[in-house]
């Protein structure tokens, strides 16, 4: 017969309080939990650095692999009017505020004009993107890719992530 029947179920807190062993004064461990903290702190900021540089070992699951690192240099090499779309639709926001329907009007039909271009844009480079990347990696599934490229490219430069490790190209 096991030792512990016969006697009742220890509190939650009991056995939580049993499993802390705590050599260190409150001070020390204090002091011990900011370092931890500190050291916590530091590994983050080399992670997120590391990621931003673009590092395949700090990078997640979406961007990873040469497929994705070949459509993101792709599409970062390429100068674009759609990575200005959202800036535009905010100008256009903008513009319907005022009160002339005149200008309303406008604004909706330049809305409007906007999605449409860069669904059009989306949708292009999008089948390019899945041309190059099977013409490139022929054993990489291309599934995904095309709208990974399209959601690139609408972000402004300087807020992609991970940084774009190629400036735009100057095509002659």
């Amino acid at each position: 017969m096991s030792d512990k029947k016969g006697k009742p179920t220890p509190k939650r807190k009991e056995a939580q309080a049993k499993l802390k062993v705590s050599s260190l004064s409150p001070a020390a461990s204090k002091e011990a939990k900011k370092a931890l903290k500190a050291q916590a702190r530091v590994r983050r900021l080399e992670t997120r650095a590391a990621y931003m540089r673009g590092e395949e070992s700090a990078l997640p699951v979406k961007d990873k692999g040469p497929a994705r690192r070949f459509v993101r240099n792709y599409v970062d090499e390429r100068k674009s009017v759609t990575e200005y779309f959202l800036i535009f639709i905010m100008f256009i926001l903008f513009l319907t505020v005022i009160p002339s329907p005149a200008v309303q009007l406008g604004a909706i039909v330049l809305m409007y004009s906007a999605m449409i271009w860069v669904a059009i844009d989306g949708f292009l480079l999008s089948r390019r993107v899945k041309k190059l990347v099977a013409e490139k990696f022929p054993d990489q599934p291309t599934k995904g890719l095309g709208l990974y490229g399209w959601m690139r490219s609408t972000q402004l430069r300087r807020l992609r992530a991970p940084a774009p490790q190629v400036g735009p190209s100057k095509k002659k």
